[in-house]
């Protein structure tokens, strides 16, 4: 009986929070009826007769669906995720890093700025959250609260406000942020080549570790995978101009990164920003697709759109779809429009109208700069004079803890991020009361300044025209975006928004384009303004009849404005292209799932550029005889199409070498924090490499009395890949398949980790699943070499297509479900359709969402 009432009370209570789908509510707020439409998927299609209505309906529903998701997220982006979730040093390092933001002070700024509309249609779905919240006990609410409430004390959620909307914006913004990690890796790979760490001025050595730091941040090469724009055809592209190096001073402050103080406080740096809670997605896999055909190359003779974000992917999933319907469209009420949000803000941040679908892929641009600064007591330097440091003391509140006092200091650079979560001094580099002072670490970064990107999300979903989505992409400032858009009326664009900063040449050991840390004392180096919107770059109906924006470089180098040089290195987006021109120089037209196709693709370009050499060694044992049993994995490979498909025995035997290539190649060269994920930059790397056999990398700094060429490293990782996979998998090759390492086991974004109970994790994680694809392929499936592993990082956080033809025939899928309770029927539901490549119908029309109805829900005043 003891086991029945358990099981009964757990039944109980984890679908206590189960939302009711049907029949009628009372919604306080509302100005009239408003229906909510759901179909087999759980996908509420809202119907509203003013936009406040809507903003109103889409609150008190994602709060319905998702309300621990959007209490989280306001805890992480205000630095109160202690409060939430208890003494934990990681809540409490990442409530640190985010008052040392001020994320939250930036967002309230923002409300100061954003436009009239924008500011009721964000109140409006506060109060929506709100309605929903009131009088519920936070057990009816979310079941995490009821496990939480088993080792801290859960209070009432508080009362949503248009602030927290806001300020999940500078999350998504963080971790779309561009090539900050470039930066600082650049930092640390010099400070680890350059004399043991000694910070040597000595001009020829310096010169020596910037080459080989640039060794592995190759360049761009736009002659062999295309940027997004012909230069050509975008106006405002032009040459740089020519800058007389004779005319510019020299600066010196570069050898000093090699220096043992300086390095702490990078290494300090580093450590902080990474103790921020991923929300969106980080790291080298994230990415995203994003491409759009004219209606010359298509079935229907109207243009088609993809899309395919590639973010950190966990239970539930980022995106929360829906649509959105003025009952009669006007200028009053001008909403029509269905896609993918964030729980936690209004409207459609990917989707379409009734006239144009849209886009987004990272554009990367270079929107953060680390400022070395020189600290003394409360002032640092600038020129020859010490100016006061902007302090405040922030109060960070702990559950079933005591609060933690937190000094932020700031230059006019930004805040600094070096003292958050120090690292040990280096006792025999002080610096610390000398005239120089300390080196500390400022970070600047453009959505630390009020903007109006919340305005260009209502801009977005409004649009009627290429035009419009010009003039919303100009409003999208943080993070920079590629917008690909496509309209009704035959129309395909692409626009590069952002605030881009705009840098000073000045010539020096290193380049001062953004792409290394800065010296905040000369102000040389600051930021001289940003660059005008009406001069970023963008194209409307380009000749070759479709635009493929898929993280490589926007235009070839070399060319202004200067928006980064740390881009993806497209191999994704060449593939995209290479698919594209087939079907058209086939003669066969491009249609929806033709498109589909292409979102999975698992071709490897790592394969394209390694089989050569690989194959061309011969696997012997040390009397010069074939190693048979070494060569079977070598064997897989002669006929191996280079598909990283799940089922494949080749692609298992493939990827367990590229790890250990990498492993040998670098690991004994850098730092673990740096050492490679395996992503597009290191195929770049490696490739220049292939042409080099002597490069000092190939060699094994620990083996002393031997050097290691470029064929004993392969061949070492081609054995090496066979025994590993000897003992992770079989020793019969044909029980070797790429799936069963290349795993996703969502976690959920809370309740994931050792200190909670291990059913509970069962319960909140959804099941894992065999997964195709990987690194920069198009069926973008990451996976980290320095892990040791072989699991999904990060992936297409959702995909659609759309037709401009007949809306009614787009497609959608997203990885998890539209719930974020354990216990609905949504919770995983398109996780399964979503692994195998599959999407569902996208309804559209009044008619074609009626067809599709499950559920009808009905609020009223």
């Amino acid at each position: 009986m003891l086991l029945v009432g358990v099981s009964i009370f757990a039944f109980v209570t984890v679908r206590r929070p189960l939302p009711q789908t049907d029949g009628t509510l009372t919604v306080p707020g509302l100005d009239g009826e408003v229906s909510v439409l759901r179909d087999a998927q759980g996908v509420p299609q809202i119907y509203a007769d003013t936009p406040e209505d809507l903003f109103r309906a889409q609150g008190y529903v994602q709060a319905q669906d998702r309300f621990f998701e959007m209490d989280y997220r306001r805890h992480v982006t205000s630095g109160r995720l202690a409060e939430l979730v208890g003494d934990s040093k990681e809540a409490i390092d990442a409530d640190k890093v985010t008052r040392t933001f001020g994320w939250r002070l930036v967002a309230e700024e923002e409300w100061k700025i954003v436009a009239p509309e924008t500011k009721a249609y964000l109140q409006a779905y506060a109060d929506g959250v709100n309605a929903y919240l009131e009088d519920r006990d936070p057990s009816e609410i979310a079941l995490e609260y009821t496990v939480l409430g088993t080792s801290v004390s859960v209070a009432d959620p508080e009362p949503w406000d248009p602030i927290d909307s806001l300020a999940w914006l500078k999350a998504m913004a963080w971790d779309l942020r561009g090539n900050y990690d470039d930066e600082l890796e650049r930092a640390i790979a010099y400070g680890s080549f350059a004399g043991g760490g000694t910070g040597t001025e000595d001009p020829a050595r310096v010169a020596q570790d910037v080459a080989r730091v640039g060794t592995l941040f190759p360049a761009y090469l736009s002659d062999v995978n295309l940027p997004i724009l012909d230069p050509a055809e975008v106006p405002t592209a032009t040459a740089p101009a020519e800058v007389d190096v004779e005319d510019v001073e020299q600066t010196s402050y570069m050898p000093t990164l090699g220096g043992s103080e300086l390095q702490s406080a990078v290494g300090a740096a580093d450590r902080a920003l990474a103790a921020v809670p991923v929300l969106v997605g980080r790291g080298e896999g994230t990415g995203s697709n994003s491409w759009a055909v004219s209606g010359e190359h298509t079935e229907s003779g109207k243009p088609l759109l993809a899309n395919d974000p590639h973010l950190a992917l966990q239970a539930p999933g980022v995106w929360a779809q829906v649509g959105l319907h003025c009952n009669t469209v006007s200028p009053s009420c001008g909403f029509d429009v269905a896609g993918f949000s964030f729980a936690g803000f209004p409207g459609v941040i990917i989707g379409h109208n009734a006239d144009v679908a849209w886009g987004l892929t990272n554009m990367g641009a270079d929107v953060t700069d680390f400022f070395i600064e020189r600290v003394r007591d409360e002032t640092y330097l600038r020129g020859d004079d010490w100016v006061p440091l902007e302090t405040r003391t922030e109060t960070i509140k702990v559950n079933g803890g005591q609060d933690v006092e937190l000094e932020v200091s700031s230059t006019l650079h930004g805040p600094i991020v070096s003292t958050v979560l120090p690292l040990d001094k280096v006792a025999e580099a002080p610096t610390e009361g000398t005239p120089l002072g300390d080196y500390e670490v400022a970070l600047q970064w453009t959505a630390l300044e009020p903007g109006r990107t919340a305005d260009a999300v209502f801009a977005f979903d409004l649009a009627a025209s290429a035009d419009d989505m010009r003039e919303a992409a100009a409003l999208f400032e943080v993070p920079a975006q590629n917008v690909v858009f496509a309209t009704t009326d035959g129309h395909i664009g692409y626009q590069a928004p952002g605030r881009i900063p705009v840098r000073e040449v000045v010539e020096g050991p290193v380049p001062s384009d953004g792409t290394w840390p800065r010296p905040g004392w000369d102000e040389r180096f600051d930021w001289t303004g940003y660059v005008p919107a009406a001069q970023m770059p963008g194209v409307v109906d380009p000749e070759e009849g479709f635009i493929v924006a898929a993280n490589q470089a926007v235009l070839p180098a070399g060319t202004t404005p200067f928006l980064t040089t740390d881009w993806d290195y497209g191999y994704r987006s060449q593939r995209i292209r290479t698919l594209l021109q087939t079907e058209i120089d086939s003669g066969r037209k491009v249609d929806v799932a033709m498109m589909n196709t292409i979102q999975n693709d698992d071709w490897s370009p790592f394969a394209d550029a390694l089989l050569p050499s690989l194959l061309d060694q011969d696997i012997e044992n040390s009397k010069g005889v074939r190693n048979d049993f070494a060569a079977e994995g070598q064997d897989l490979l002669a006929d191996w199409d280079g598909s990283m498909d799940k089922d494949s025995a080749a692609a298992a035997y493939f990827a367990a070498v590229w790890r250990n290539l990498l492993e040998i190649t670098f690991w004994d060269d850098l730092p673990e924090e740096i050492r490679p994920a395996g992503g597009s930059r290191w195929l770049a790397v490696v490739q220049n490499m292939l042409l080099d056999e002597t490069n000092a990398f190939w060699d094994d700094r620990q083996t002393v009395s031997v050097v290691e060429t470029r064929d004993e490293v392969l061949n070492q990782a081609l054995v090496s890949a066979r025994l590993d996979l000897t003992t992770e998998l079989s020793k019969k090759t044909t029980d070797w398949e790429w799936g069963k390492l290349h795993t996703l086991s969502l976690g959920h974004l809370v309740l994931d980790n050792d200190a909670v109970p291990g059913v509970v994790r069962a319960y909140m994680n959804p099941r894992t699943v065999s997964m195709p694809g990987g690194s920069s392929i198009v069926n973008a499936t990451s996976w980290d070499a320095a892990s040791g592993n072989f699991e999904v990082t990060s992936g297409p956080s959702m995909r659609m297509v759309v037709d401009l033809d007949d809306l009614d025939s787009s497609t959608w899928v997203t990885v998890t479900g539209v719930s974020g309770h354990p216990a609905s029927k949504h919770y995983e539901d398109q996780l399964g359709t979503w692994a195998a490549g599959e999407t569902y119908a996208w309804p559209f029309s009044v008619s074609a969402v009626a067809d599709q109805t499950k559920d009808e829900l009905r609020l009223v005043p």
